[in-house]
């Protein structure tokens, strides 16, 4: 049986690409719900039918497994998923325990990046105020990053000045880790770094999602072929063109900086 993937664009090949690399020979569905995206800045009973009927459409394709590789996703509605099927269902949460602990003495603060829905969910504000007693946990949404990866636009002329018009309020000297808490983000590590140096941690939750998985499979592992089916927004992805498109993301993930 496939693992189903999950997310409203392109940002979910960044998880993927971790399972891939962990369990190569596992068969895959990934779901793109291209004709929804961005989910960020969407009301949140419209984003919850979404991922519903995509995770119903995925289900049905005969799957052990569903991985929302998508954040927003995961903070409004992964608690009802995993209430309605007897198979595992994971989500994927901004990074945030791992970059607080990875602080130093100095008081640098972590920075958390994400959608702006994200942002604003019970979910993320408790997780931060479980973790965060000496206020060190800066939040802002970078709606653009989505928009600019779902375009394939990598270009530094355009995605460093969004990066720094954005990025204006927050004193980058303070920054010790800046967390990627949109699946979209990791595409953007090259800019990243030119705005921030090699002396800030970029992280994301894509690796610990990935061994998750792999846990909770267990002795269901299998021996495949390691082959991806594709769908859009449940339309399956059968153009030359358009499957061209996922494999150059990932090929783009190939040779971009590891994840910490």
């Amino acid at each position: 049986m496939k693992i189903g993937f999950f997310d409203s664009g392109v940002g979910g090949l960044t998880v993927l690409d971790q399972a891939l690399k962990l369990l190569p020979h596992e068969d895959y569905i990934f779901y793109a719900d291209t004709d929804h995206v961005p989910y960020g800045e969407k009301p949140k009973d419209l984003v919850k039918q979404y991922v519903t009927e995509a995770v119903d459409f995925i289900a049905g394709q005969g799957v052990k497994a569903i991985v929302i590789a998508c954040n927003t996703a995961t903070s409004i509605v992964i608690d009802d998923l995993r209430a309605s099927y007897d198979f595992p269902i994971l989500g994927i949460e901004p990074a945030v325990k791992p970059a607080v602990l990875a602080l130093d003495k100095e008081k640098k603060k972590v920075l958390v990046l994400a959608t702006r829905l994200t942002l604003q969910e019970e979910k993320y504000k408790k997780l931060v105020k479980s973790l965060d007693s000496d206020n060190r946990v800066v939040s802002l949404p970078l709606p653009g990053l989505v928009e600019l990866a779902e375009a394939l636009d990598f270009k530094d002329e355009d995605v460093l000045p969004y990066l720094r018009e954005q990025l204006q309020s927050i004193d980058i000297r303070e920054v010790g880790t800046v967390v990627l808490g949109c699946t979209h983000f990791p595409f953007f590590r090259t800019a990243l770094r030119q705005i921030f140096g090699h002396d800030v941690g970029l992280i994301d939750g894509s690796i610990g999602t990935a061994k998750q998985l792999k846990r909770l499979l267990g002795d269901r592992l299998e021996d495949g072929s390691g082959t991806i089916a594709f769908y859009e927004s449940g339309r399956p992805v059968l153009e030359e063109a358009r499957l061209s498109k996922y494999r150059l993301l990932l090929n783009r993930l190939e040779t971009a900086e590891s994840p910490v």
